[in-house]
């Protein structure tokens, strides 16, 4: 729907009552073509270009809490296609291709901002990995920059260039890069998703799977059986949860990963950085707070908070490349659950069960990549084949031999 400033400014006058709820809280019917599990970003694009771009109805979208109330709405807003390997690169191109006409195809503002990020390097092995890098990224048709130290002290004159341990001899940048509304791009898809027919059903937590001589036949929740021979799954931090209950073993480990953000500045950082001597990156958001994070935290976890040596760390790292925001105060942190597959690429792909679609292992990925991986999750679950980008994202590749070895693009959980 479509608001006029009149409106707009009516609804501020009168206390914003004539608002309409945005989507439909759905109550669950017994059948339906096909089920969604997961209610965050991929989840909701999953569902929203199923009903939109393959055509498809009678769509169910389960969440077990409320949507906007994962790691989709809790979240750094990088948005980033700068990956090297033949896998991920077109996956993440094609992902950054349709945030850029996000606005335009939800109508509705995420608030997508080109603002660029860069990768810093500071040795000449770092500088040469980047470089190998920026060139594989052009080649796949995307854009990157490669700049030297007079070229981050123009863009960036109060980082630390000269830090004794840790100089700035570069970067690797990509323009087009930038970040997000994050809740924004949540309602956006529920609403769009709404829009095209999909009962989106919050409250709604799958506690088991109906399977029948190896094929799928529906999901047992807390608000009864629901049937479908369709079920995709794209639940984030809980995809070994989940998929357990259909007796399945995922290639995934969860972690923690903490994020934090300050109070509110004036604008002082126009892109977004990540420091190569560690693991540290950094945004401005609109309301003017530093967000920014790091590395995991020190251990596998289901829980919903982290412990204060990975505070310390992150900390540490952010003053050491950028000393002014020792003076912002920290306003919150959170703790997200990622999941982490062990070569950093994520899995978009049938299970050995008929009929049962697993989407996850997104490690430090998953926001930006959440309109291809609906778009894709959807062309499988619709066609049965993978989408001409996603053909690499296989559960089975470490059995085959065929990884996507791109744990340059994050932190990684320790591998002993």
């Amino acid at each position: 729907m479509r608001y006029n400033a009149l409106r707009i400014f009516k609804e501020a006058l009168t206390g914003h009552k004539g608002w309409t709820p945005a989507w439909r809280d759905a109550e669950p019917q017994k059948n339906y073509d096909f089920i969604v599990v997961g209610g965050g970003g991929h989840g909701l694009a999953t569902a929203y270009y199923l009903a939109k771009v393959y055509k498809k109805s009678r769509i169910a979208l389960l969440e077990r809490k409320w949507i906007g109330g994962g790691n989709v709405g809790r979240n750094t807003t990088i948005v980033r296609s700068n990956y090297m390997m033949h896998g991920n690169q077109p996956f993440y191109e094609l992902s950054l291709k349709l945030w850029e006409n996000l606005e335009q195809d939800l109508n509705f503002n995420a608030m997508m901002s080109q603002r660029g990020i860069i990768n810093l390097f500071h040795n000449d092995a770092q500088r040469d990995a980047a470089i190998r890098r920026g060139n594989s990224i052009l080649l796949h048709g995307s854009d990157a920059v490669i700049l030297d130290k007079a070229g981050v002290k123009e863009l960036y004159p109060f980082l630390n260039t000269e830090s004794a341990r840790f100089p700035i001899m570069g970067g690797l940048l990509q323009p087009r890069a930038g970040t997000a509304r994050h809740d924004a791009v949540a309602w956006g898809y529920a609403r769009g998703a709404d829009q095209h027919g999909v009962d989106i059903i919050q409250n709604c937590e799958v506690t088991g799977f109906k399977i029948e001589n190896g094929e799928v036949k529906g999901v047992e929740t807390t608000r009864g059986d629901i049937m479908a021979p369709k079920i995709g799954v794209a639940v984030a931090g809980r995809s070994s949860e989940v998929m357990a209950k259909a007796g399945l073993r995922l290639p995934i480990e969860s972690h923690v990963l903490q994020a934090f953000v300050t109070e509110g500045l004036k604008p002082i950082l126009p892109g977004v950085i990540t420091y190569g001597a560690g693991h540290f990156y950094i945004s401005q958001s609109d309301k003017g707070g530093l967000v920014f994070g790091g590395n995991l935290d020190y251990y596998n976890s289901y829980a919903w908070r982290g412990n204060l040596p990975t505070v310390e760390e992150v900390v540490e790292e952010g003053i050491s490349i950028f000393p002014n925001i020792a003076r912002a105060r920290v306003l919150r942190s959170w703790g997200g659950i990622m999941d982490m597959s062990m070569d950093g690429s994520p899995f978009i792909d049938q299970t050995p069960i008929k009929g049962l679609y697993f989407n996850g292992g997104w490690c430090y990925g998953g926001f930006k990549a959440t309109p291809a991986s609906g778009y894709c999750f959807a062309h499988l679950m619709a066609t049965d084949t993978p989408h001409k980008v996603a053909t690499a994202l296989r559960l089975d590749r470490y059995k085959t031999g065929h990884m996507i070895d791109e744990l340059g693009a994050g932190a990684q959980p320790n591998l002993h």
